[in-house]
């Protein structure tokens, strides 16, 4: 299979980063497309970098698909454009957010989330009211680090990640740990040794979910609200987008 996954900011380095754990983890059988917008946010850490970077995911969609992708991969813990990328496609496409709290949920009872700062906590406790996860989660943490400091700053960054995790596993009553950032992808195994649980990641849980639903023949239902939106005409930096949808 062919599998698109999108990192929805602008830095090579976390695609690079983000290609890399995906790649590591798929099946032989797998072919790993690591892409990302032309245009956008260098990285993702509020509402409006979300909203702005929505579109750069819809696109990388389209292109995908047109290279033959199987599914896609939204590698961002907000899941930008998820909804929207579902309408515009028949693939599956998988949020990295709502993989890893499904993933948790199947090994623990209860998990706690680690994330980069507490604006895109409040984010992810969003998510996990909108997905029905709030009721398993004990807490959202964050180590209140910069997005980009994972790139540029690795080591000091992964010390406070893991000491917010030991947090976490002490204090919160957990069986396992969230992260919450696709630019963790490459530090799943040094935090879980370190902490001593289980820790879910998203670009990877992504992966082998959407693996399992293109192994199972299940796409995007094209009926209710993910049906292909109406096709119209857009005006200005969007015209591009006019009658591309089905």
């Amino acid at each position: 299979m062919r599998l698109n996954v999108i990192n929805p900011n602008t830095t090579r380095g976390m695609t690079d980063t983000i290609a890399a754990a995906a790649r590591r983890i798929a099946a032989p059988d797998t072919h790993v497309m690591a892409t990302q917008p032309a245009h956008g946010p260098v990285s993702i850490e509020s509402h409006f970098d979300e909203a702005i970077s929505a579109v750069g995911v819809l696109e990388e969609v389209a292109n995908g698909d047109r290279e033959g992708a199987d599914a896609h991969v939204i590698a961002c813990f907000g899941d930008p454009g998820l909804l929207a990328a579902r309408e515009v496609t028949r693939a599956p496409v998988i949020g990295i957010a709502e993989a890893a709290f499904h993933m948790a949920t199947l090994i623990s009872t209860r998990f706690s989330v680690v994330t980069t700062l507490g604006r895109t906590g409040i984010i992810a406790e969003h998510l996990l009211e909108q997905y029905g996860f709030r009721h398993h989660c004990r807490r959202v943490r964050a180590a209140e680090i910069p997005v980009l400091d994972l790139e540029d700053d690795g080591d000091a960054a992964l010390k406070r990640i893991i000491e917010e995790c030991r947090r976490a596993r002490d204090e919160d009553g957990i069986g396992a740990i969230v992260l919450g950032c696709g630019g963790m992808a490459d530090l799943t195994d040094e935090i879980a040794e370190a902490v001593g649980l289980p820790v879910v990641e998203g670009v990877t849980a992504a992966v082998k979910l959407a693996e399992a639903l293109v192994g199972l023949g299940l796409g995007t239902s094209k009926h209710g609200d993910l049906a292909f939106p109406r096709p119209k005409a857009f005006v200005g930096r969007f015209e591009h987008l006019s009658g591309t949808t089905k």
